[in-house]
């Protein structure tokens, strides 16, 4: 059956926008879309008309599907972890990728779990046996033993299986891209370059070598997948890039000669905005926390915004993406990313369209456009985001669509 939406403002999610714009869509695909006046009523067509906006699904590009989010971060702590069998850990997954859906996001990219959970969630949602967004999962993060994570603390007589994926040396990352695909990963994740606290100018430090980079990447590529890659500072960005990385996941203090290299490399950008801004709240009002850490948190939430101006300015691509479940639920925060881009400087279009055609194309995925062909992963909305792009963020004025299916 077909169905046709018919809407005051069309955004087609790659810059442009239509007044009294319609989509017809049949099944789970686009079949037109354009000026309503110009498609006209086909035949036997079910209507659906707004006085608000039609626009494509969108993407959070960075998130951890495994988690609650706490503020205190106990939902990403180790004993968790250690307490929830990997099915449950996927149950509850299931709970959080459907409110992510019910948001109108449509599709995500999770940045590691342990074990398989979240590769299992993805087939069991490809497989219609649950509802949830499109997922592209990493499976495991690949990170040096006692790194970023694989964190230590444990008796002597503690061991765990597939709870972290730790490699050493060029030959031992190979490996661990290897194990990640054979498990059925979409793309790898790596930690280059992580945080560091205990100065008071330098705020990064070396995970991994550049060898271990490049042989991660190497073999992910040869495998024809992208690799993401947590990384801060200039060094760790530029020696991420300078290797073969993709993505690079918050990149904190960008300076300018890494923005010539990332253009060179057509490298693409997942500022997470939401993570910094929030996490950051919360430990420079935390009593209990050392100076230190809240010294690290003052830094980055002003250098985010200096490398967000320079990411823009080169015309890089950027993605949105939040890192929910980690100090924040799932499902509840997509489109504040999209509010901290404007704020960024960003119009309330570049950030749409960073969170559809741009993150569509970086995950390769055919939906984040309303085009002929595209998936019919639609979101409807009472009001128009151009004028507030804040009207996102109220769940309640959302009506969304993946594959031409209503989402309860």
């Amino acid at each position: 059956m077909k169905h046709l939406i018919r809407a005051g403002v069309l955004i087609d999610g790659k810059g442009g926008s239509i007044d009294q714009g319609a989509v017809l869509f049949e099944g789970d695909r686009i079949v037109a879309t354009g000026r309503a006046a110009d498609i006209g009523v086909p035949e036997g067509a079910e209507i659906i008309e707004t006085d608000g906006t039609v626009m494509p699904g969108m993407f959070d590009a960075h998130v951890h599907l495994r988690s609650p989010g706490t503020p205190d971060e106990t939902g990403m702590h180790k004993w968790e972890m250690a307490s929830m069998s990997y099915a449950d850990m996927s149950l509850r997954a299931a709970y959080y990728a459907q409110q992510t859906l019910r948001s109108g996001f449509t599709s995500v990219r999770d940045l590691a779990a342990p074990g398989g959970t979240i590769i299992d969630l993805r087939k069991a949602i490809d497989a219609g046996y649950i509802t949830g967004p499109r997922i592209k999962a990493c499976g495991m993060g690949l990170t040096v033993t006692g790194g970023h994570m694989d964190e230590g603390g444990w008796a002597d007589h503690v061991s765990f299986a597939n709870m972290t994926a730790p490699c050493n040396g060029a030959d031992g990352f190979r490996q661990g891209v290897r194990e990640q695909l054979k498990r059925g990963a979409d793309f790898i994740k790596l930690n280059t370059w992580v945080s560091y606290h205990n100065s008071p100018t330098r705020f990064w430090r070396q995970e991994m070598t550049e060898d271990e980079i490049r042989a991660a990447c190497d073999e992910a590529h040869a495998q024809g997948v992208h690799v993401a890659a947590h990384t801060y500072g200039p060094d760790g960005v530029a020696a991420s890039v300078r290797n073969g990385v993709d993505t690079i996941e918050h990149g904190h203090w960008i300076d300018e000669p890494t923005i010539e290299l990332m253009v060179k490399h057509n490298t693409t950008f997942v500022p997470t905005l939401t993570i910094n801004d929030v996490h950051a709240s919360y430990a420079v009002d935390n009593p209990n926390l050392a100076e230190k850490y809240k010294r690290w948190h003052r830094e980055s939430s002003a250098a985010k915004w200096k490398t967000l101006e320079l990411v823009r300015k080169a015309g890089i691509r950027v993605c949105t993406g939040t890192d929910s479940g980690f100090q924040l639920e799932n499902g509840k925060w997509g489109a504040y990313e999209l509010m901290l881009m404007v704020k960024g400087g960003f119009t309330p279009m570049e950030s749409i369209v960073a969170a559809t055609a741009s993150s569509a194309d970086m995950m390769e995925i055919e939906a984040g456009r309303l085009e002929a062909g595209k998936y019919a992963d639609i979101v409807i909305v009472d009001g128009n985001p151009l004028d507030d792009i804040s009207i996102l963020h109220d769940i309640s004025k959302l009506r969304v669509f993946k594959g031409g299916v209503a989402v309860q």
